[in-house]
């Protein structure tokens, strides 16, 4: 489940207006991911986690350049060292992966904040803080899909299309932070709290 169409499309042409004047680096790089959809910073962190060679979750600044340009973003030299300089806070050269993506994320209020993590509480059925298709079974109902219906997908693969909606480095599992992610890019694209947490709660039946 996403964003609707035409709040995806608001947040969009929303978020390509304010980059004309926006001076803040973190704030450009959060609007230029806005303004590719609620799956814009979901899109990001995938990009920088393919790069993340050594899987140590950091990023030194020649991987951060490459992951902005991999990303389809032309920013002037300044401005990526600037965006660097922002988050690299101690100086050490590298930048924390996961305080990266946190930071990025649009301010989200602590209602919304309450009844994202009420849904991945649901979804996680074993409660080890990962969901997985095991997890689905029960929760999710796949009998509707229609791939599912003509025969043409398993339970599982109709789950794992689900989980992949979420899921920034292909495991087959999604983590807290992941889903977090995802729904911070949908959040962004709704101005009322009431409606967000409505839709919420429509949609997992919290």
């Amino acid at each position: 489940m996403a964003g609707t169409a035409r709040h995806d499309h608001e947040m969009v042409q929303r978020a390509k207006q304010q980059l004309r004047t926006c001076k803040d680096p973190v704030e450009t790089l959060r609007l230029s991911c806005l303004s590719r959809g609620s799956n814009g910073i979901k899109g990001l962190g995938r990009v920088f986690r393919i790069m993340d060679d050594d899987h140590n979750r950091k990023l030194d600044f020649a991987e951060f350049k490459k992951g902005l340009r991999d990303y389809g973003l032309s920013l002037e030299p300044g401005e990526v060292q600037n965006m660097f300089g922002h988050f690299d806070k101690d100086g050490s050269g590298s930048i924390d992966f996961d305080e990266f993506l946190l930071n990025l994320r649009p301010p989200m209020s602590k209602a919304r904040k309450d009844v994202i993590m009420q849904a991945f509480n649901k979804l996680d059925k074993t409660g080890d803080n990962v969901i997985t298709i095991a997890d689905l079974k029960g929760v999710y109902n796949c009998k509707h899909h229609p791939k599912y219906k003509s025969g043409e997908w398993t339970e599982d693969q109709v789950f794992g299309e689900f989980l992949k909606s979420f899921d920034e480095n292909m495991d087959g599992t999604v983590t807290h932070d992941e889903f977090f992610n995802y729904y911070a890019g949908v959040s962004a694209s709704i101005d009322t709290d009431v409606y967000f947490c409505l839709m919420m709660r429509n949609a997992w039946k919290l």
